[in-house]
């Protein structure tokens, strides 16, 4: 059993917990999760099985796309709503839509974020929330983040209130922290903020209509089908370059030797070697041969 679940994890369930059940099910040890989702988070969630575990990291770090709702008002320990308050200003308070829309816009691009106290990013090999649990304030690393779009969704020309709402979609890259984009937004609007709820609704080239939830998995394992709802590691590898190797090559390959160099390398980081439509392993240039390239990572090995 081989390839990638897009999985449509559903609230109070962690990503482990996720993986733990998919292990039940399809009755192999070989599951691994593609980034951690926060339990009350829901959204796409693919998941590697068998050799697709080899390929967990490129999922990871490809771009992902949330929509979540954005309260200005009251900032909370966990900067979601199911932490305590820190501090509120529940004064009346009213925007336009143009300057959310402008708040948005100044946080488009390359931009810093310090993660949550509540996070698992880890400082001094213990992960932060150990920290926060126990009332421990550490300095948390400064990060740099890509946020390749913002988009306001609420059609409202005047949000007001004492506490307003909004529902943003954000594209996004590896290791951005929606908590901490909707207290970055209620900065720039002069206000303390939280992220009231979350989605993922695309993750690498899956999104919601590909995914199945826990019990359409079982239900679909039950039929002994579950390997026509795997989808194959080629298609989580749509960014790299494909080369078509011959027959005499492919034993050299399986065996990741190192070999000479091909053009199709002198444009792109990486290319996936192909055999009869299969992924074989993914080569780049040698880092220290100059005419070589080396395996990057192997997914077919001789058998």
């Amino acid at each position: 059993m081989n390839g990638i679940l897009p999985l449509w994890k559903e609230k109070g369930m962690t990503s482990h917990d996720c993986v733990f059940k998919l292990r039940k099910i399809l009755r192999t040890k070989k599951v691994g999760h593609t980034g951690t989702l926060d339990p009350e988070v829901e959204g796409v969630l693919p998941i590697c099985i068998g050799r697709a575990t080899k390929v967990a990291s490129y999922i990871t770090d490809a771009g992902k796309e949330y929509v979540a709702t954005v309260s200005i008002g009251r900032s909370t320990e966990t900067e979601d709503a199911q932490g305590e308050t820190v501090t509120s200003d529940l004064t009346h308070k009213e925007f336009t839509r143009n300057q959310i829309i402008d708040a948005l816009e100044q946080l488009t691009g390359e931009i810093t974020q310090i993660p949550p106290m509540y996070s698992a990013v880890k400082v001094n090999g213990r992960r932060l929330y150990e920290y926060a649990r126990k009332g421990i304030e550490v300095e948390r690393p400064v990060r740099k983040v890509q946020i390749d779009k913002i988009e306001l969704l609420n059609g409202d020309q005047i949000f007001s209130g004492e506490e307003v709402t909004f529902s943003i979609r954000v594209q996004c890259g590896k290791g951005t922290y929606i908590r901490t984009l909707a207290v970055q937004i209620g900065e720039i609007l002069g206000y303390p903020a939280h992220m009231d709820s979350l989605v993922r609704t695309v993750s690498g080239s899956f999104d919601e209509s590909h995914c199945k939830t826990l019990a359409e998995v079982a239900q679909v394992m039950e039929q002994d089908q579950v390997q026509t709802i795997l989808r194959p590691i080629e298609d989580v590898l749509t960014d790299f370059p494909r080369l078509e190797i011959e027959e005499a090559s492919l034993e050299s390959i399986r065996n990741g030797q190192v070999l000479p160099a091909v053009p199709l390398l002198t444009d792109h980081a990486s290319i996936m070697m192909m055999f009869e439509g299969r992924v074989l392993a993914i080569y780049q240039n040698h880092p220290t041969k100059p005419g070589l390239m080396k395996p990057e990572k192997m997914l077919l090995a001789s058998e």
